[in-house]
C-alpha cells in the first residue's frame, strides 16, 4: 500500500488499520465459546463487532467482551489497541458526527482528539464497572470537546472581547435551543413542539396530545424522555456549535404559533 493511499482522516485510518488486522497472516479472531448468547467459537473481529451491536446481545455480554478487549490492549500491545478502536468504530463515528455539527474548524482535529482520548482511556478505564465501551467513547468525546472549547476561547480573544473568554454560544431564546436540538437530532420536530407548547406557551398535555392524536400519559412520557436528552445535550455542550438553517427556525416558530393558537381556541371554548 502506498503512502498516498493511506486515509488522512484519523478515524478512517483507524478503520483501515483494523481491516488489516483481519487480513492473513494476522487475521485477529475472538473466541466467543464462553459467552452463552454469542457462543459460536472463534470469529473475526468485524463479525464480533456486528454481534455486539445486535439487539439480542445483553449488556452483560458486551461488558464481558469489552473487559477482555481492554485487558488485551493493555497486555498484548498495539494490535489489540487497534482492535479495540475498530470494534468501537460505529460508536466513535456517531460521536464524531455530533462533535462536528456546526464546527467551523478542521474536523480531523476533533477526530484525532476523539481517538486519542479513547486510546488513553484504555489504560485507565474501570473494567469492573458497566458500560465499558460507552465510557471509553465518552472519554474520547471529553478530549475532543477540550479542543473545541479552547478554539472558541481563542476566537473570543482574537475578536478583542474584554474580560474572561465568553462561552462558545451564550444563553439564548429557548426556541433557538430547541431548533438546534432538532437540527442535530437530539429531539425530533414533534418532541420540540411538545416541549415548546407545554413548557413555553402554557398548553396542557391533554391539548397537545389531542392535536397529535396521543393520550396525555403518552405525551407526558414523550416529553420526559425528550427533556432528559435535551438536558444532557446542553450540559455536554453538544448544541454549542450548531448553525441553524432558516428551515429549522421556521419550523420551531410555526410550532410556537400553532401552540399559541391552540391555547386561544381552548380559552374561547371555555368562555
Amino acid at each position: 500500500m502506498s503512502a498516498t493511499s493511506w486515509p488522512s482522516s484519523p478515524l478512517q485510518a483507524a478503520q483501515r488499520a483494523f481491516a488489516l488486522l483481519l487480513t492473513p497472516p494476522t487475521a485477529f479472531t475472538y473466541d466467543t465459546s464462553d459467552l452463552e448468547a454469542l457462543a459460536c467459537g472463534p470469529i473475526p473481529l468485524d463479525r464480533l463487532r456486528g454481534l455486539l451491536l445486535c439487539a439480542r446481545t445483553t449488556p452483560q455480554d458486551r461488558d464481558i467482551v469489552w473487559r477482555d478487549l481492554v485487558m488485551r490492549a493493555r497486555r498484548d500491545g498495539p494490535g489489540w489497541v487497534i482492535a479495540a478502536a475498530g470494534v468501537a468504530m460505529p460508536g466513535l463515528r456517531r460521536a464524531a458526527r455530533r462533535l462536528a455539527t456546526g464546527w467551523p474548524g478542521d474536523i480531523h482535529d476533533l477526530d484525532a482528539e476523539l481517538l486519542t482520548g479513547f486510546v488513553a482511556a484504555l489504560r485507565t478505564v474501570d473494567v469492573d464497572s458497566p458500560r465499558i465501551c460507552g465510557r471509553l467513547i465518552e472519554a474520547g468525546v471529553r478530549a475532543a470537546r477540550k479542543v473545541r472549547d479552547a478554539s472558541a476561547e481563542q476566537v473570543a480573544r482574537i475578536a478583542g472581547i474584554p474580560g474572561p473568554a465568553l462561552p462558545a454560544r451564550p444563553a439564548d431564546h429557548p426556541d433557538f435551543v430547541l431548533a438546534r436540538a432538532v437540527a442535530v437530532g437530539v429531539v425530533d420536530a414533534d418532541e420540540a413542539y411538545l416541549i415548546g407548547a407545554t413548557r413555553l406557551e402554557g398548553a396542557s398535555l391533554a391539548q397537545v396530545g389531542e392535536q397529535r392524536g396521543i393520550s396525555p400519559q403518552l405525551a407526558s412520557t414523550w416529553r420526559t424522555l425528550a427533556e432528559a436528552r435535551l438536558r444532557a445535550a446542553i450540559q455536554d455542550g453538544d448544541l454549542a456549535f450548531v448553525t441553524l438553517s432558516p428551515h429549522h427556525t421556521k419550523a420551531i416558530a410555526e410550532a410556537t404559533v400553532s401552540a399559541s393558537s391552540g391555547n386561544l381556541l381552548a380559552d374561547t371554548r371555555r368562555s
